[in-house]
């Protein structure tokens, strides 16, 4: 948790590749990010505001990956809502050209029903001009002498050359007619066939960018998920560890957590009424902490209480006292600091009155992890106490 928390507190597809780039630049700030918090874990211990329970540290810790997490899963979000536009973007521009399509296929058909109409047309004018086609070739051997010779008079030659020449005026006429149809139809076809060609290969394009924005989007929602996976994980830790330090201090609470007041022992409102862990006090901890309030006692009587910001946890405080020079042992007595190794890293305690049962009368700070006052009259036994001069 905190340091010195001294009670054991602790877009189209021409965008395709500028996009699959962008996601590997994603990437590697999100692996800048995640190498940033694994060393969170080893910055504390050159803090120069530490000095204490450490158990508040790796709270701490966790709770700040948490926020970075956070933010991680926040950006990453954003990333996904872009590439869901994206995706719904080209979903859009497909369908429409998919109606394109099957509107120019509809289109080709018609074309071809119209081309094998007009082939029937010609096979049926072919058949119908048949006999008129023999009879004019028939006509044609004789010469215009014998025609001439045949005729009643030369009104009736006239009428039969005119028959002749109409008919195959006719033919003539009727076959450029429908060729050309079919000519036009087949031109028209071809330019329909070409348009679904392409079409077709921009459906597939299209198609290509969409799969790559579905596979950038299931990318950033895995990476989201473990950023949630873990900040459920460190959720855990965080409850784990406080409940482990207040079973530690269960001897010490003497109450229900947050029952005490937020301020007593004459510990200044300057720390007492502000948030808990908001501001380091005068040995390098922060407030609201067992090991804040117990140097701020031992300070207040007059004796001299040394910076130990940034020298460990709670249960350390009769180490840095012996290397110090100041004395340690089993026997209480009044203005001393009662030191537990219980729980993850210890806690601290003032030590305001001494029985002769062997109980004393302690008063501290956060021994519920809740950043309140709290007094209560406990068992000497297992406590080692510094007796500062």
């Amino acid at each position: 948790m905190r340091h010195g928390h001294g009670c054991g507190m602790i877009l189209m597809v021409m965008k395709k590749q500028k996009q699959k780039n962008s996601v590997i630049k994603y990437a590697g700030r999100i692996f800048s990010v995640l190498i940033l918090t694994a060393l969170i874990a080893a910055s504390f211990v050159i803090s120069p505001f530490a000095g204490a329970d450490q158990f508040d540290e790796k709270i701490r810790e966790l709770q700040a990956a948490n926020s970075a997490n956070q933010q991680n899963v926040n950006q990453l979000q954003v990333q996904a809502d872009s590439y869901q536009g994206e995706i719904n973007r080209l979903q859009g521009e497909i369908n429409a050209l998919q109606e394109q399509i099957r509107a120019n296929e509809a289109k080709r058909d018609d074309l071809q029903r119209q081309i094998e109409a007009a082939q029937a047309e010609l096979d049926k004018q072919k058949a119908l001009l048949g006999e008129s086609i023999k009879a004019v070739y028939v006509e044609g051997q004789i010469t215009t002498l014998e025609m001439l010779a045949s005729s009643k008079d030369l009104s009736e030659f006239l009428d039969k050359q005119q028959y002749r020449s109409t008919i195959q005026e006719k033919i003539k006429t009727t076959l450029d007619k429908i060729n050309a149809l079919k000519a036009q139809l087949k031109d028209q076809k071809t330019e329909v066939e070409k348009l679904l060609a392409d079409q077709q290969i921009m459906n597939q394009q299209l198609g290509s960018a969409q799969a790559q924005q579905s596979s950038m989007l299931a990318y950033t929602e895995t990476q989201k998920s473990q950023y949630v996976a873990s900040i459920r994980d460190n959720k855990a830790s965080i409850a784990e560890l406080r409940r482990q330090q207040i079973i530690a201090n269960a001897r010490f609470i003497g109450g229900p957590a947050g029952s005490g007041p937020a301020c007593g022992g004459g510990y200044p409102a300057k720390w007492c009424e502000i948030p808990q862990d908001s501001v380091i006090d005068s040995w390098g901890m922060y407030n609201r902490e067992c090991v804040s309030y117990t140097a701020f006692k031992v300070a207040a009587s007059g004796r001299h209480m040394p910076y130990w910001g940034g020298r460990g946890n709670a249960n350390q405080w009769d180490d840095n006292a012996r290397a110090a020079g100041i004395p340690v042992d089993g026997n209480p007595r009044e203005g001393d600091v009662a030191q537990s190794d219980a729980g993850y890293y210890g806690h601290v305690m003032y030590v305001e009155h001494v029985y002769g049962d062997g109980t004393i009368l302690i008063s501290q700070y956060n021994a519920g992890l809740d950043g309140r006052y709290s007094e209560r009259r406990i068992s000497a036994s297992g406590l080692d106490f510094i007796h500062f001069p």
